[in-house]
């Protein structure tokens, strides 16, 4: 049975367009609520949101469609999506809801749950909740309404609980770091965490106005923390998305390190401590470079499907600790249970703290693999699978690029878009097959 409004992260969309409008959101909380209740006999929910204008809506629409099904409800306010999974698990609640649109402008937003464990909820749980919904609502007794109150000092919790999963007997002193927040959920928290543990900071995209969510500043904006890292001559920036589960580093020279390389050093840190690593996880985007690298170690590379979500399941299945996306959602299951780019940050200076070297240095001999994605239109009708020329070329493309690279053909699943990616350690290689795939099957 397929799912009508949860995707692979919660239910998303733009606001004021269903589903994300105050009456649908009402009705999923009491739904919610409703299922809850068939194994809690007095749920609490903690709910959680970034800064968009829209979140102050959404959050009384959900406080009313919990207390109208006999939950209690706890207010975060604004605070990183990571921060409720943490509070979830640290106030034993029964659920987590964050209001996030995570890296989208501010005009959209979604729903997003976590488990009392703090870990994300499988599809069995949606489904079940997307049926709650078809069925007529019921409203209990007034006697039985649930109440809300607000946890003034969550930011607090979470800061002393993001500082905990660095070494007690490092810190930060004599950095000087850029943090950039997004305008986001973590404006106020994540300034606070860099300089409590000792660093110097600088703080950009920590205004927000509700609508200037990931405007031109945070992790898929990088320009802007590369530019201040450069004209303060910090040691390093840091770049965290609307809802702070992502990340981007800059070292001092403007370097950008993607997911793929910050993963790649997590791993090495905790061998170089005496830790044990079985194998990491990434997807079927991380690049080929990586992959070789970590094999060199004696670490195996397991390929997950594109999203987080399903880099968490595999770690589940393995019983690993560590995995994450080349975009910057970064998993180390020994600190917390879903991705969260303030500990990943700090799990990253904590290796450049513990050697006395810097980004460069630590990833030393591993250079990434020239990398092109192209996507592709396609026209209705078009099924690329039965173009013959197009599969024949493929076939071609693999063989070119046995030994020096790999080809990714997937199609987008929420677009009409067929995901054309090439790497290739010659130079000019990827672009070359990328472009030349690309051209056949759009037309």
């Amino acid at each position: 049975m397929s799912r009508k409004y949860f995707g692979t992260d919660g239910i998303r969309g733009l606001v004021g367009v269903s589903p994300i409008t105050p009456d649908f959101i009402l009705r999923l909380a009491h739904a919610v609520g409703r299922v809850l209740k068939k194994s809690h006999k007095r749920p609490l929910v903690l709910i959680g949101k970034d800064t968009r204008i829209s979140g102050y809506m959404l959050e009384s629409a959900l406080e009313s469609g919990f207390n109208s099904a006999g939950v209690d409800v706890l207010l975060l306010g604004p605070i990183p999506t990571p921060g409720v999974a943490y509070l979830t698990r640290a106030q034993r609640a029964s659920l987590g809801v964050v209001i996030s649109a995570s890296h989208n402008p501010y005009h959209d937003n979604g729903i997003k749950f976590f488990s009392a464990a703090g870990t994300k909820l499988d599809d069995a749980w949606e489904l079940e909740v997307e049926q709650a919904l078809e069925e007529a609502p019921v409203w209990v007794d007034s006697v039985m309404l649930g109440k809300a109150k607000r946890l003034d000092d969550a930011a607090g919790r979470y800061i002393e609980f993001c500082k905990s999963t660095f070494s007690n007997d490092l810190s930060l002193k004599g950095l000087k770091i850029v943090v950039d927040a997004a305008h986001g959920a973590a404006h106020l928290i994540a300034p606070k965490v860099f300089h409590e543990l000792g660093a110097e900071v600088i703080a950009i995209g920590c205004s927000p106005d509700g609508l200037n969510i990931n405007k031109e500043v945070g992790a898929t904006h990088p320009q802007a923390l590369v530019n201040t890292v450069l004209e303060h001559h910090a040691d390093i920036g840091i770049a965290l998305d609307g809802d702070a589960d992502r990340l981007q580093i800059v070292d001092a020279s403007g370097r950008l390190y993607n997911g793929d390389e910050l993963l790649y050093l997590m791993a090495v840190d905790r061998l170089a401590l005496g830790e044990k690593v079985p194998g990491v996880v990434g997807t079927l985007m991380t690049n080929i470079a990586i992959e070789n690298a970590l094999n060199a170690k004696g670490l195996e590379l397991i390929r997950a499907k594109v999203g987080d979500r399903y880099v968490l399941e595999e770690l589940h299945k393995r019983g690993w600790l560590l995995g994450g996306e080349s975009s910057g959602h970064l998993l180390a299951l020994d600190k917390h249970s879903t991705g969260d780019g303030l500990v990943s940050a700090l799990q990253v200076l904590q290796a450049c703290a513990r050697t006395g070297q810097n980004l460069q240095e630590l990833l030393n001999g591993v250079s990434l693999c020239p990398q092109v994605m192209i996507n592709v239109k396609l026209k209705p009708g078009n099924n690329w699978q039965d173009n013959q020329n197009f599969m024949q070329e493929i076939t071609k493309a693999e063989k070119l690029l046995k030994g020096t690279g790999r080809l990714l053909i997937r199609p987008s699943g929420t677009e009409p878009l067929l995901r054309i990616m090439v790497e290739s350690s010659l130079e000019g290689q990827a672009q070359q097959i990328a472009e030349h795939l690309s051209e056949l099957v759009g037309a």
